[in-house]
């Protein structure tokens, strides 16, 4: 077993997971997300274990997402896209574990918690945040889509700012991943890590485990000292981000003139035209459908971008080169035919 990932349990009934790739931003890879699927399913029966705690080692963050670099490998060939494929399908798999985990899961939002760091904890029971904490799904800026069951979560946000957020990979802080719902808990980071001390020295054997926790972070827990940037512009999101086509969304921006509504379509033409029109279909779709629905879905999409040229010139361009200047193959909003969308939703297709 690799020390990418490091699991503890200690004789109180608590269990850790530490995500142990600092350099890398503790960003996820294949072996990371097997051996973490390999021990929810032998902790959530044990009954040596009451709490589970996910964070992330060294000081930048939990999660900065996978490791794309290594999944731009897939573009080499057939066997590098079968490992791509089998990482998705892991992660996802990992995903919803956490979801549907019976015992509670803390997870510490502390720092950079973006992509599959997201996906790896919207569905613990104990979301905390930081004032370090920087929360994005970024995906679009590499001519991705915001997967992870974003299409689950994204729309438990008030009205169309999961859209807003999906769209535009906007990077939030605590108060608005509290508005968001992607997070219960605020408190600074020192008393975050003054509460992991107690749970991990608590002995949860003889004790209502919910009930002692709860009273545990209700003294921890506070109120973050910015308010959300994003509650003023909520109308204006409901407003643009209301439409199910990206030309109406663009339309909508262009026609109000705010400084608002410029920066904001300034930033959605910055990315890959098609990944903007498979991202708002997906987002739309995903309102009605329950989370392994969703996650369904984007795993099928993300084997269809793994064939796709502009997933891997979006990697290119943002982390291989860094020359900001990616060349995709769908240069315009109007390049992308509905019929070149609908069929990226059909997993017998040869996505191009």
């Amino acid at each position: 077993m690799s020390d990418e990932v490091l699991f503890s349990v200690n004789q109180n009934g608590t269990a850790a997971i530490v995500l142990n790739r600092p350099k890398a931003l503790n960003s996820l890879t294949y072996e990371m997300v097997c051996q973490i699927d390999e021990k929810l399913k032998e902790w959530k029966t044990a009954d040596n274990i009451s709490v589970v705690v996910i964070k992330g080692a060294g000081s930048k963050g939990l999660c900065a997402g996978g490791d794309i670099k290594t999944l731009y490998e897939a573009r080499s060939s057939t066997s590098a896209l079968q490992d791509a494929e089998r990482f998705f399908e892991k992660e996802y798999e990992v995903d919803m574990a956490v979801y549907q985990f019976p015992k509670p899961i803390i997870a510490c939002l502390d720092g950079i918690v973006m992509g599959g760091g997201v996906g790896l904890t919207y569905g613990a029971s104990h979301r905390i945040v930081t004032e370090r904490t920087k929360w994005s799904m970024p995906e679009m800026n590499i001519g991705f889509f915001p997967d992870v069951g974003a299409a689950y979560f994204l729309n438990k946000a008030p009205g169309y700012l999961g859209r807003y957020l999906g769209l535009t990979a906007s990077v939030i802080h605590a108060a608005d991943v509290l508005y968001m719902n992607g997070s219960d808990i605020y408190m600074e980071s020192d008393d975050l890590a003054r509460l992991i001390q107690k749970v991990e020295h608590t002995n949860w054997n003889h004790v209502k485990v919910e009930e002692k926790l709860d009273q545990m972070i209700e003294e921890c827990r506070t109120e973050p000292s910015q308010e959300s940037k994003l509650a003023p512009y909520q109308k204006a999101i409901d407003h643009h981000f209301r439409f199910d086509t990206l030309e109406e969304i663009l339309q909508s921006l262009e026609s109000e003139g705010s400084d608002f509504s410029v920066d904001v379509k300034k930033r959605l033409l910055s990315k890959s035209p098609f990944s903007l029109k498979i991202t708002l279909k997906q987002l739309a779709g995903g309102k009605q459908k329950t989370m392994e629905e969703c996650f369904a879905t984007d795993l099928m999409l993300a084997k269809n971008f793994l064939k796709h040229h502009d997933f891997f010139e979006g990697v290119r361009s943002v982390l291989i080169d860094r020359d900001q200047s990616p060349n995709y193959e769908y240069q315009h909003v109007s390049d992308v035919t509905d019929e070149v969308v609908n069929q990226f939703f059909h997993p017998s297709e040869s996505a191009r």
